[in-house]
């Protein structure tokens, strides 16, 4: 019997090139910049070169598989995840190599979320960021795989980074913890579908589907830079208050918002019967809220003094979106 072939090595997550965006560039663009736009630009840009070259590592996939990953990952977006990643690193800290790895898993898991969102069983979207969906774009088999492929590729990135055995530990269980509560949140949309859900169980279902994920992007972020138990806290609390108003403005958006600004059909949440802020409490009493959650956000970053300031205008920013 022929012997096993040793396992093969993990890829590394690259540091993007220095002479295209250096940290020390980056986190002055992010602790100076007026406005939000510039911050997540230097987020995409980064974002850009690291999964390019995790991607490029990736040779025994199918090159139509590699196709339609890369459809699903770099077909537009904001890239707020890596930012928060980014940014929670900057708080405490840290700086911007230290959470790569973070930032390309969020966003794997992120985009993962979206291209089996957007299937026929599903939402059935035929849009997403203005272009067709995965599915769409490829077929829906493809699609699935895509998605599956990274989900697989978030938690290689994660065990291929130069951090600790005990830091890539935390992060993994963090990364996968909010994995499985997207699971269970979209699980709990879809059977509220024709319901009206009441305040409580509407928080919840958008804690799992939505703020699940954006809480482990602040958490990883923080612990690749090793912050305290203090600091871990009040990121906490920042994530859980901003992932809560990023869905109550998700929610504003669908009924105020174009399709052609939001990139995918707006009115869909009506057409869908699903429970939602506007819908639960008026569409001027969401935005109330939306601000309200906004402010507390804000509030918790106080311990982490100007640091936070790159967090602190994301949500500012999150607040004023018009997609």
């Amino acid at each position: 019997m022929a012997a096993l072939s040793s396992a093969p090595s993990r890829p590394r997550v690259t540091t993007p090139d220095p002479r295209r965006d250096t940290s020390a560039h980056m986190t002055a663009t992010l602790a100076t910049a007026p406005t939000l736009p510039a911050l997540l630009r230097a987020s995409q840009a980064r974002f850009t070169d690291t999964f390019t070259a995790f991607l490029a590592q990736q040779n025994t996939l199918d090159a139509r598989l590699i196709a339609a990953i890369a459809y699903a990952m770099q077909n537009g977006g904001k890239r707020v995840r890596p930012a928060l990643a980014w940014g929670a690193s900057l708080a405490v800290g840290g700086d911007w190599a230290m959470a790569d790895s973070s930032a390309l898993a969020v966003e794997c898991i992120h985009g993962y979320s979206l291209a089996h969102d957007d299937l026929p069983c599903m939402d059935d979207d035929d849009l997403r960021r203005g272009q067709p969906t995965c599915h769409r774009q490829f077929d829906e088999a493809t699609a699935l795989l895509a998605g599956d492929a990274l989900q697989a590729l978030a938690f290689r990135a994660l065990s291929g980074s130069k951090l600790s055995a005990a830091t890539q530990a935390a992060q993994t269980a963090a990364l996968a913890s909010a994995a499985f509560d997207m699971v269970v949140g979209q699980q709990l949309d879809l059977a509220a579908e024709g319901q009206h859900l009441a305040l409580q169980p509407l928080e919840e279902v958008h804690r799992h589907k939505t703020g699940a994920l954006i809480r482990s992007a602040v958490a990883m972020g923080a612990l690749a830079a090793q912050a305290t138990p203090e600091q871990l806290a009040a990121l906490d609390r920042y994530a859980d208050r901003l992932g809560l108003a990023f869905q109550v403005h998700d929610d504003v958006l669908d009924v105020i918002g174009d399709t052609a600004v939001l990139g995918k059909q707006a009115g869909a949440d009506q057409l869908h019967d699903k429970s939602t802020y506007p819908a639960l409490l008026g569409l001027e009493a969401a935005q109330a809220l939306a601000q309200q959650l906004t402010e507390e956000a804000l509030a918790a970053l106080a311990p982490l003094g100007v640091n936070a300031n790159p967090l602190r205008e994301l949500a500012r920013f999150l607040l004023a979106r018009d997609h």
